[in-house]
């Protein structure tokens, strides 16, 4: 038998919670045998119910990062929910996947907690994917190859452009455009860039060179010599346009005017590619060299094309 609400007394409940300070509701923790329904409520749920996201494109986690986590939910609770999807269990036992939220899973592991704050969302493997990638990419910490390899999954797997990419993750389209090119480096090379051997600006700069075995030279000249970007640019463009060039040579010269040398310099430093430009007496022709539709692509939106 359903029960009717009296109006004045509704109106007071509304009147006394504008009065009194809100409180937060009791935490529920799921019954074991049953899956908690989605509501977008944050819940309490074991963590022990919760598996790990096998979608996740973060590969590496900084240790003094999760340590100071660890700490802080130790002291203070997790204070922005994790997000799980339901999933089926054989022996009806209330299992969930996640979606976002690896970090503070893993400190609150750490930190001995049993339960952890948790949205539950029904999400297939497809949105799963989609989420976890945008989500790891809206954030500062990823690795350029971590960002890189998941550009290339939501192309390769949702089949998205560029501008798509872009818009979905508030970056510059260069920007994924770029990350993007990295995936041209050496296998050993990108382990380097993984690592923090080499940075994003370095494994930028060596993509201006033309084959696996230039760049892999030069890399690990770089790394030898400590070299900064800015030097390691200075190195590239020698590799790149030698001053003992023969004149036989049918390949554009270094320009003789240090402005438009200056010029040619920085198109090179900001397209990765390589860039000659013909000049004389304030006419000539900008030639922009590019060996895959990447490199084509990237010389379109530094021109603003579609």
């Amino acid at each position: 038998m359903s029960q009717v609400t009296d109006p004045k007394r509704r109106a007071l409940g509304k009147g006394l919670e504008s009065l009194l300070p809100s409180r937060p509701a009791p935490a529920t923790v799921p019954a074991i045998a049953a899956v908690a329904e989605p509501t977008g409520k944050p819940l309490e749920i074991p963590l022990d119910h919760i598996e790990r996201n096998p979608f996740q494109t973060r590969t590496r986690f900084d240790e003094a990062q999760l340590t100071e986590l660890t700490q802080s939910i130790a002291a203070s609770g997790v204070v922005q929910p994790i997000v799980v999807r339901p999933l089926s269990h054989p022996n009806d036992q209330a299992r969930y996947q996640l979606i976002t939220g690896e970090r503070r899973w893993l400190a609150s592991r750490r930190a001995g907690k049993s339960t952890i704050p948790a949205i539950v969302r029904q999400a297939s493997d497809e949105q799963t994917l989609e989420m976890t990638i945008v989500e790891n990419l809206q954030r500062a910490d990823l690795n350029p190859m971590e960002q890189a390899r998941a550009y290339q999954r939501l192309s390769h797997d949702f089949k998205m452009t560029q501008e798509q990419m872009a818009t979905r993750t508030g970056k510059e389209r260069a920007s994924v455009a770029n990350f993007l090119r990295l995936l041209r480096l050496p296998e050993p090379i990108q382990h380097k860039v993984e690592s923090g051997d080499l940075s994003f600006g370095h494994a930028r700069t060596l993509l201006a060179l033309d084959s696996a075995e230039s760049i892999t030279s030069a890399a690990q000249k770089v790394m030898a010599l400590n070299l900064s970007v800015r030097q390691t640019e200075s190195y590239v463009q020698g590799l790149i346009n030698p001053e003992s060039k023969p004149k036989k040579e049918a390949k554009p010269t270094q320009p003789e005017d240090p402005n438009v040398r200056e010029a040619q310099d920085r198109l090179q430093r900001t397209l990765g590619l390589k860039v000659h430009i013909e000049d004389k007496q304030g006419k000539g022709r900008v030639i922009i060299e590019y060996s895959g539709l990447e490199d084509f692509d990237s010389i379109l939106t530094a021109l603003g094309g579609q």
